[in-house]
Parts: structure tokens; sequence; C-alpha cells
């Protein structure tokens, strides 16, 4: 088959090449000038700039992918485990140093809170029963709604019906500790207080197969998967926009692409790594969509959008890991400010990016490369960006500088940024959010669009936006997931 791929982030590079690999012509289209969608990379004044997700975590699915393709990964990039994976650090000075080592992070819960210890361990084991029956679900197409009742008595049994914090508090008193072990659904668009329980097997995910760094970037990693799915015969073309998906008349099958620049691109099936509300809004006619109607998307709730500043500095901050996650004096109130009344708060939840730590190549010599991000609300709030922008970073510098990076102002030598209306303008992402559809419990598996479009047969969805959900690992099993569709159609 002739198979056209919308966007050439992780989810469209994953299914390309499984798709390539079963012997199909698959093209990738992309409107940007670079691959990587959310991966994007930014280069100035000597600095490279990972533009989105840093944390890898499960390389074995990328190991896989260079199995498909009759090559090794190894002789295309380095991956390097980090530790700690991150230190998660505290208003009141306190830092626990986040790493796959039981004894230490045992030793750091009896120094938080003592009586924890015991807690923490039984906390453990839950997430590891969580992780036995939940990774199974981020490999398999919930299609059907007999799909889902198959698994609902597991869903049951994992208590999916909480949310990780209600969770975590099950066995966890100290409130710090609380954080510690809660804030994963963050990594991945989620409010802690309204994701399902579910997403605490990233926990023990993290501790299964490690945190990993690629040598280089993840924009590294990028022109890694686009390397191998060249050589397997499979075709990029960048700086090309998609206007609509063609629809057949009678057949209601896709039938094609049509550019921006007026040219058409024929096609026996489409793949859609574009956001899953965009894809169905503006790139199908409504009277092609029974089920994901217009008013269906508005009325479903989507994740927050973030703020990210990236700098580089003209001297290095050694004390200062790979990945350092900043909680600031309020947790569940702050969570209620981005998800609920998306109101921009005067504080902060930070995710502080140096991957100069483990990779001085990304900046010149003796310069750290940075990127900051602050979860913000999405465009349903009434924030005008065009006037709150600079006034809010400079309010992080500010911040940063008082409590992390001495002198920070001083020694920015280059930066840009990217908003709420980066994600709506330029990655056509549905109200500016940064991870699609949030992942609540209702909003989750079935419930999420479906990997192939209930309206369209021969449409798939890869990305954030459908099962099993963001994140690195997620948006590469939906490439799996969709691969897998496709190849038994």
């Amino acid at each position: 088959m002739n198979i056209v791929v919308i966007g050439c982030g992780f989810g469209g590079l994953a299914a390309a090449i499984r798709l390539q690999a079963q012997g199909h012509t698959v093209t990738i289209l992309d409107k940007r000038d670079k691959p990587g969608g959310r991966a994007y990379v930014y280069e100035q004044d000597g600095f490279t700039f990972d533009g989105g997700p840093t944390i890898i975590t499960t390389p074995q699915n990328l190991y896989e992918l260079f199995e498909l393709g009759g090559k090794r990964l190894d002789d295309y990039l380095t991956l390097v485990k980090l530790d700690p994976f991150y230190n998660v650090r505290f208003e009141d000075g306190s830092v626990f140093h986040y790493t796959d080592k039981p004894q230490e992070i045992l030793n750091q819960i009896r120094a938080f809170n003592p009586p924890d210890e015991e807690g923490y361990q039984s906390f453990f084991k839950a997430s590891e029963r969580v992780l036995e029956k939940g990774l199974p679900m981020m490999n398999k197409p919930f299609i059907k709604f007999t799909d889902m009742l198959k698994v609902s008595p597991d869903m049951v049994k994992l208590q999916a019906n909480k949310t990780v914090t209600g969770f975590v508090g099950d066995y966890i008193q100290d409130e710090r500790l609380r954080q510690v072990f809660s804030f994963h659904p963050l990594l991945i668009g989620g409010n802690p207080f309204q994701s399902t329980s579910i997403y605490v097997m990233i926990h023990k995910l993290e501790q299964a197969f490690g945190i990993w760094y690629a040598l280089g970037g993840t924009g590294a990693l990028v022109q890694a998967l686009v390397q191998l799915f060249q050589e397997m015969g499979g075709t990029l073309q960048l700086n090309t926009e998609v206007q609509q998906i063609q629809v057949n008349q009678s057949s209601k099958r896709a039938t094609g692409v049509a550019l921006a620049d007026d040219r058409v691109i024929a096609a026996d099936a489409v793949v859609s790594n574009a956001d899953v509300a965009f894809t169905y809004m503006k790139l199908i006619p409504e009277e092609f969509r029974k089920k994901w109607s217009d008013r269906k998307l508005e009325s479903l709730s989507y994740s927050m959008s973030l703020f990210v500043l990236y700098f580089g500095t003209d001297r290095q901050y050694p004390n200062v890991a790979h990945h350092e996650i900043l909680l600031g004096p309020r947790y569940e109130e702050l969570m209620a400010d981005i998800f609920d009344r998306k109101v921009l708060a005067d504080d902060f939840a930070l995710y502080l990016h140096r991957p100069t730590a483990t990779d001085p190549s990304l900046a010149p010599p003796g310069c750290d490369c940075w990127y900051v991000l602050a979860p913000v609300p999405n465009l349903e709030g009434d924030i005008d960006w065009t006037q709150m922008a600079k006034p809010y970073r400079n309010r992080i510098v500010q911040y940063l500088e008082e409590r992390y990076l001495p002198d920070l102002s001083k020694h920015i030598v280059t930066e840009h940024y990217i908003d709420p209306l980066h994600f709506r303008d330029t990655l056509n992402s549905y109200r500016g959010s940064a991870f699609s559809i949030e992942p609540t419990l209702m909003q989750s598996a079935w419930f999420r669009p479906h990997n192939r479009s209930e309206d369209i047969p021969n449409l798939y969805i890869v990305g954030a936006g459908t099962h099993p959900g963001a994140g690195i690992p997620g948006v590469m099993s939906s490439g799996r997931i969709v691969a897998d569709l496709i190849g038994q159609a």
C-alpha cells in the first residue's frame, strides 16, 4: 500500500518505520523545516536546544525499531543512563535525589519522614502490579467497547477510579514525598489530582528501565530515526503542509491528501500524527465526521499548555543536575489554577533542563545550555500572551536567580521562548494544549479518539491525543498499534 503519514513526530516516525518494514511505500509529510514535531531543535549562537521531550524511558522500544530495519541503534546513536533521574527541590530547601537505587530512595525517605519508609515499600509493590497490568494495555488498540470490557476487571482491581495523588496518599504521609511520587502526570499533560491512578506505573517504569539521554540531544534521536526510515526506502518531505485529507463521497474512505501548494498525493491509507482535534476539525470536512464533530471535540477536556524559555549562559552551574523539578509553595491549588480556573498564578512548578550536565557539546566551551518549562493554562483561559509572555519570562528568571542560579540575568547570552500561542499557531494544537486530550479516567483507553478512525476506516491516528497518550513511550506505542492495525487490515 501507499501510505501517507502526516507529521514527523515520534508517533509518526514509529508508525512509518514499522509500516515500511511491513513492505508498504511510506511518505511522511511535515509542514516545518525540520523533523521532530514537539522534538524540534533550535540552534542559535552556538547553543543547541531540544524543543520539547527530553526524558527517554523504555529504550527497548527504540532498539526494536532499528532491529525492524535490520540495523543496530548503537551504530546510529549513543544512549546514556542518567543518575540521578531528577532532583526534586522544595521551597524549604530540601532536595530529593530521584534515582533507581532502592537503598538510596529508602534512605532519603527515612530522612524526610521515617514512617513513610514502610508506606513507600507498599506503594512500590502496588505500582508493580499497576505496571504489570497497565503496560500491555499501552500496546493494544481499544477499537471496540468490548476491548474496554475485557480490561475493566483489571481496572477495578488497580483502583483506576482513584487519582494519582489519591493513590499515593494512601501510602505516603509526608506532603513533600507525596509530591515526589505523584508529579509524573505533569510530564504527559495531566493534573495529578485528576489523572487516573494507572499513571503511578510511570514510577515503576522508570525504576525498571531507567531514564536515558541521547548524546547530541533528543534531536539526535530524531535524526537517527529519520536516517533509519530513509535507509529503509521511506520518503520524508519537509516544508510540506497538508491542507485536507481527501475522502471519497461514496465509500467514505480516505483517498489521499491535498497540500497547501495545490498538489495532491494519493494514498491507500493515511496516518495522522497531527494534533487529533486539528486533524478532525481542520483537515476533514464535517460531513464525514459523525463521531468526531466539532461539538464533540469542543466538549473534551484538554491538557494544560506550557511556557518554555530556552537560554544559554556564558558560565556553568555545576551544582544543577540534568533534570531538576522545582516545586513551589503550593501544589493542589497551583494545579487548580492551571487546569480548572485557568489563571496565571504568581508561583510556579518548574522543570529545569540542563543537558550540558551530561553533554557539553550542546554549548560553547565554558557555557551551559538550558530550558525552563512552566505548566500554564491552555487558551481556554483569558490570558493575553502577547502582553504577558515577557513579564512572565522575567518572573521566572528572577525566581531562578534568587533561589537556584546566582546572577543568572547577568550571564544569559542567548534566549527565546515559546508559549500557548506557539502550540496553537505553529504546532496546530487545539486551544494551545501542549499534550492534546487530558489523561483523565473518562478520557483514557476506549474513551480517547481511537487509533483507527471511527468515521473513516483507512484513517489512523498516532500521537498524544489518541491511545495510549502523551510522552515518548506513549506516542511510540501508538505507532506500534497503528502499524499492527494496518498490517491486519
